[in-house]
């Protein structure tokens, strides 16, 4: 087969790992920057070139969309569909994943477990949206943050509105949650490819640190989760419409509760804590499921 990987770097443990995984299986693999890409939008041969040649002849592309590229980087995939060539993941799952917003709706929509969250920008009565929450702590996200940045947890009413204000005067939009306590500054990344969850890792906060992203010290051990949040992990894939996904959650006194759905979920923290080959059951997932044409929105949900 030959894949493409788009990818703004080779050298990202990421996307490393997938191009030794796909070439091990005697694949041809292209590793291309999704912002060098430019697109003929037509109706009979619509077409993607890259450094003045045409990119054509894939059998199957794999997105590593970063949050800052996802608009130029899903339109894209969504050129790729077009021509007929299967993707991964595809361009509206991705775009759906992305927005914390919407797919806090449509996990919840699905009756899928959730801290209470609040939503606002410019509220009139600050007070009656933290009343929506509970009591404090309150944990405080900008909605285009990624690996922990613009996260902030507030131990007051009075700390809570004074980063209400705060991101008010930033005009951005944000989302006030519980802060579950029971959790202890831990979360599960559970890695769903397909209908399984084929690795599952439990981060853990550094000191003093309530953030548990690896990116900003925390540490990852394997870990078995049960059936439920089994479950819980494979049908919120489901209802993103993503193939592969890193789904994170934490373990609230009444069950497991989805903080985040990743469309592009990073392979370093996950196989260096479980030693699992992840990149290779990608490769494998896309040897059996990728075929010309095929491609259709999974989910069915807008």
């Amino acid at each position: 087969m030959k894949i493409g990987i788009l990818s703004r770097k080779k050298e990202l443990y990421s996307t490393r790992r997938l191009v030794e995984a796909a070439e091990e299986r005697g694949h041809s693999v292209r590793v291309i920057d999704p912002l060098r890409c430019y697109m003929n939008i037509s109706a009979r041969r619509p077409s993607i070139h890259y450094k003045g040649e045409p990119l054509d002849g894939f059998d199957a592309i794999i997105p590593r969309i970063g949050a800052s590229v996802t608009f130029y980087g899903t339109a894209v995939v969504r050129q790729f569909e077009m021509m007929g060539v299967y993707c991964l993941n595809e361009s509206q799952a991705i775009t759906r994943a992305r927005d914390k917003l919407r797919s806090l709706q449509l996990l919840s929509r699905e009756g899928i477990g959730l801290p209470v969250t609040g939503f606002g920008h410019a509220p009139d009565d600050k007070q009656d949206l933290m009343t929506l929450i509970g009591k404090p702590p309150f944990v405080l996200k900008l909605l285009e943050g990624t690996q922990g940045k613009g996260v902030v947890l507030t131990e007051t009413v009075k700390a809570a509105e004074s980063v209400i204000d705060a991101f008010r005067n930033l005009d951005a939009y944000f989302l006030v949650q519980e802060f579950i306590s029971e959790a202890s500054n831990s979360d599960i990344r559970c890695f769903v490819v397909g209908d399984k969850v084929i690795a599952s890792m439990m981060r853990t906060a550094r000191e003093g640190e309530f953030r548990s992203n690896l990116h900003r010290g925390g540490k990852a051990r394997p870990v078995e989760i049960s059936e439920e949040e089994c479950a819980v992990a494979l049908r919120s894939a489901e209802i993103m419409g993503l193939n592969v996904a890193g789904v994170d959650l934490i373990r609230g006194k009444n069950g497991p509760l989805v903080l985040e759905v990743n469309s592009s979920p990073g392979l370093e923290g996950i196989e260096k804590s479980t030693t699992k080959n992840v990149a290779g059951q990608i490769i494998e997932f896309i040897e059996q499921h990728a075929a010309p044409g095929k491609t259709m929105t999974k989910g069915g949900r807008a």
